[in-house]
């Protein structure tokens, strides 16, 4: 700048000016100050290779949000990927390429792919905030939640924002619920199952996994089926129980509100499920052989 000021028709500092704006993302005005320098010198050779490569990251970044925009993704994908191939010393724009790139594998839920590409991003720039925001999501996306919680604590550090924090809130909290039984799963239901169909889903886990079903089995695949029986008792003393399950789904910790799953007996809730009319019970005619009786 102190060299422009005194001479504007310097070549060098404008192919220099031009240079530190090109690395900085600011390709178009780096176009304007490598133009400059060429018309002050045509044949400057720096100016002229450093012109060409910023208007084809140009041309190839903007093709690409164009192609993104009106969801073209496979082809946006590979016009990100051509740009990233034109300078790989533009590290500043690169960053943005891949996280673009990311952004378009998430849409084409290659979520992996999405994951690399961000990553990519932020070990070319580690404070490219939107970068950690669209990794922490796929991470989200693919359960992995300890890697969401890292990303949003170094985006909510970063930006101290409300929204931030919420993000950092629900990973933190689907990391916990992670963490615990899936008692969903337990029953072979989805979060969405209706009070009759946990019960129908009871009924079948219930008989599928009660202990005397199986009196004829090995001690281990008894244990086994003994350890499913509980776990099948437990996970419709929960979800069939409209406050305990929305504790259990807004990721609280039941213990701490007074129910103690270790000291649960599953038979009591089975004596209990098929008692009354329509009730059930087991009768042994030998080792290992029985069959059901429904009341």
């Amino acid at each position: 700048s102190d060299i422009l000021r005194m001479d504007s028709t310097n070549a060098d500092a404008l192919y220099v000016r031009g240079l530190c704006l090109y690395y900085e993302d600011c390709i178009e005005k780096a176009v304007q100050f490598f133009v400059q320098a060429l018309r002050m010198a045509p044949d400057h050779e720096k100016a002229c290779l450093a012109c060409r490569n910023a208007k084809a990251l140009k041309a190839k970044k903007e093709d690409g949000n164009k192609a993104f925009k009106k969801g073209n993704y496979k082809l946006a994908y590979e016009l990100y990927t051509e740009a990233l191939g034109i300078d790989p010393n533009n590290i500043k724009t690169n960053a943005k390429l891949y996280c673009n790139r990311g952004t378009v594998n998430s849409k084409l839920r290659k979520l992996e792919e999405a994951i690399d590409d961000c990553t990519n991003a932020v070990k070319l720039d580690d404070t490219y905030i939107k970068a950690y925001l669209r990794r922490a999501q796929c991470y989200m996306d693919t359960e992995q939640y300890e890697d969401a919680v890292r990303d949003y604590e170094k985006v909510y550090q970063t930006e101290k924002t409300k929204e931030h924090k919420q993000l950092l809130k629900n990973a933190q909290v689907e990391l916990k619920k992670s963490k615990r039984k899936d008692y969903y799963k337990i029953l072979g239901v989805n979060k969405n199952a209706s009070e009759d169909e946990i019960k129908k889903a009871y009924r079948k886990r219930a008989l599928m996994h009660h202990p005397d079903r199986h009196s004829g089995a090995s001690a281990e695949v008894q244990k086994e089926e003994e350890k499913k029986f509980k776990e099948v008792g437990e996970a419709f003393t929960i979800l069939s129980d409209p406050k305990k399950k929305a504790r259990y789904d807004s990721g609280q910790d039941l213990e701490e509100d007074g129910l103690n799953m270790g000291e649960f007996d599953p038979n009591n809730i089975f004596k209990a499920f098929f008692s009354g009319p329509g009730g059930f019970s087991f009768e042994a005619s030998g080792p290992g052989n029985f069959f059901f009786q429904f009341g």
